[in-house]
């Protein structure tokens, strides 16, 4: 008697939601569809970050990121996974407008790459925004302390909460998208007992980004945890070389092209 597979269902924002205090959430950022098949084995959810500008395209900074660069990007993550909830950055200009413009741009990226919930940064001046959109059935995932689409204004990537007199202003983000409907928080850039006393505070799940052990989750930029950004901040570990591994290899295929040190027809079609 055969018996059929079971069918691989993907992780939703309630699921994700309810690991508040509970086991660790996995998370890193993935933009195509070959990393993401891999990273889709191990992680709860995956984030289309726009610092896909940065780190495939080679801008300085997220905030030159269109909304179409991450619809594209997003249908490929999508389609190169079964299990990880999908979750897409919105980019800088797409939603501080207003709400009604961020609903239009939110539910765009939702239709056209099938993603499960979008991301967008600011605490207390976006809380209208994320309750608007969550009310109208888009799942919002925060991004408080360090905002890199606001690195201009911040005088760059600084982290946050190194003067305790700032705390209370970065508390008050955490809390105001907790009560606008937001379903989990990336605290990046934040010193650690400022992160470890937001988690606490808070009713949904912290994801962690060069802030504290404590958060309920944590999550890398893929190529800064595989060795392939030239810059990598102080606070990823490095799991792997790539970096190192392509440039040997390029090297070794450049000198076969030069030696002309290709496998002979024989060995081709034999």
């Amino acid at each position: 008697m055969s018996t059929q597979s079971e069918t691989i269902r993907r992780n939703t924002v309630p699921q994700i939601a309810k690991r508040k205090g509970g086991e660790p959430i996995v998370s890193l950022t993935s933009y195509h569809a070959h990393t993401a098949a891999i990273v889709d084995k191990y992680a709860d959810f995956i984030l289309v970050g726009d610092s896909l500008g940065m780190v495939m395209h080679g801008m300085d900074s997220t905030v030159g990121v269109p909304l179409d660069l991450m619809i594209m990007h997003g249908k490929a993550v999508v389609r190169g996974t079964q299990k990880a909830l999908i979750v897409v950055d919105m980019p800088f200009g797409t939603y501080e407008e207003s709400p009604n413009i961020a609903f239009r741009n939110a539910a765009k990226i939702m239709k056209e790459t099938g993603c499960g919930a979008i991301k967008l940064e600011g605490g207390v001046r976006m809380a209208e925004t994320i309750r608007f959109l969550t009310e109208r059935g888009i799942p919002v995932m925060a991004h408080t302390g360090l905002t890199p689409q606001s690195s201009h204004v911040m005088g760059g990537f600084k982290t946050q909460g190194r003067d305790k007199d700032t705390w209370e202003d970065h508390i008050a983000d955490a809390h105001a998208v907790t009560e606008a409907g937001a379903f989990a928080v990336v605290l990046e850039g934040m010193v650690e007992p400022l992160a470890s006393k937001i988690t606490k505070e808070i009713a949904i799940p912290t994801i962690g980004i060069g802030a504290s052990v404590d958060c309920d989750g944590q999550i890398l930029v893929l190529e800064d945890m595989l060795g392939l950004n030239p810059w990598t901040p102080k606070f990823v570990k490095v799991y792997g070389q790539l970096g190192p591994m392509i440039e040997k290899a390029v090297k070794e295929y450049a000198d076969d092209v030069r030696q002309r040190a290709f496998p002979t027809e024989d060995e081709i079609y034999t």
